[in-house]
């Protein structure tokens, strides 16, 4: 996977039948400074973050690009800003890469904020850290832990492919407390001298960048990448590596960066996570009124009694957040006080 970025097609022409057996060669041009080498001749170390170089007995210090590239093991994610991948380290260590398509930065530009970002992010619990960062000619990406029990996504999509309910009403409210608790860490950062690189915005908050622990816990990962990358369309052929495209949804606000947009998508998912498409269907007033009375089966999960009662607060929390108007949806603050309030 990732060892295909640093091979390119033979100039020979083939022919249309031949393609399959079409020759690579591998790039040889040695140049450190600029990134530019083969990388079965010489191992170039990726550039750790700030505070990682003591972390699991010193290994992150050690993690080299030929150790990445010969590691991975297969695609676990792609969308607009590149594609994620599964990599086992020879010593056991399994780590996830972000490959970008297209940077919207230069080098140092894009060091600077991935070590300003992996700093950021170490002091909250709910937050993906990176590790590591590799800026090369071809190949730009970042390392950051892998997380074995998949995405937010994955658990739901998965589940409602064969008809079954992936999570309990406990577990879907403890991951909206800490999404939002990751988002009111983010939203309190100083924004930064650069405004094209505000580091108070997320900037591409959705269900596959929601991580999962193994007690259901979650983490927000890709903080700050959409700073950092152009969005690029996939294009329909990569679909046969992944699962099929998720069902319509209301289409989150991520091209514009602003903490009203990192709401309306929280916003999205905690609907995913009450019902999934119906509860996205189900929001005009009238709607709602006949929601509170019980005469749509809006909720994903079964419950009853209190759960019942927390599940329509979050919903009336969801609807505030995909207000149409950026200006009427709540602040991150009001969305812990009504949150706090759901479950107190």
């Amino acid at each position: 996977m990732l060892s295909r970025a640093f091979t390119k097609p033979s100039s020979h022409k083939q022919s249309p039948r031949n393609d399959e057996q079409q020759s690579h060669r591998s790039v040889s041009i040695h140049e450190y400074e600029d990134c530019i080498f083969g990388f079965m001749d010489i191992d170039v170390p990726l550039i750790v973050c700030d505070g990682h170089d003591r972390d699991a007995g010193g290994e992150a210090a050690y993690l080299t690009l030929r150790e990445v590239l010969r590691a991975s093991v297969g695609m676990i994610g792609e969308g607009l800003l590149g594609m994620t991948e599964k990599v086992v380290l020879d010593r056991g260590r399994v780590c996830a890469v972000k490959r970008f398509r297209k940077l919207s930065v230069r080098r140092g530009e894009f060091g600077r904020s991935i070590q300003r970002l992996a700093l950021a992010s170490r002091r909250c619990q709910y937050l993906v850290p990176v590790r590591a960062y590799m800026y090369a000619k071809r190949m730009k990406f970042v390392v950051s832990d892998y997380y074995p029990m998949g995405s937010l996504a994955d658990l739901l999509d998965g589940a409602r492919k064969h008809g079954h309910t992936a999570l309990g009403w406990n577990q879907r409210l403890t991951i909206i407390l800490n999404i939002s608790l990751a988002i009111a860490f983010i939203h309190s950062q100083s924004p930064g001298q650069d405004k094209r690189l505000p580091m108070n915005v997320h900037g591409n908050i959705k269900p596959s960048n929601v991580l999962i622990n193994v007690d259901f816990t979650a983490c927000l990962s890709d903080y700050g990448l959409a700073q950092l990358a152009e969005r690029l369309e996939v294009s329909d052929t990569s679909w046969q590596l992944k699962p099929p495209p998720r069902p319509p949804q209301p289409a989150p606000c991520a091209t514009a960066l602003s903490q009203e947009n990192d709401i309306y998508n929280f916003g999205v998912i905690m609907l995913d996570l009450l019902g999934g498409i119906k509860s996205m269907k189900r929001c005009s007033k009238e709607e709602r009124v006949e929601i509170r009375r019980g005469k749509f089966d809006l909720l994903e999960a079964p419950m009853e009694g209190k759960g019942r009662e927390e599940a329509m607060k979050v919903f009336e929390v969801a609807l505030a957040c995909t207000d149409p108007s950026p200006e009427a949806r709540p602040s991150i603050d009001r969305l812990l006080f009504d949150l706090g309030n759901v479950c107190y």
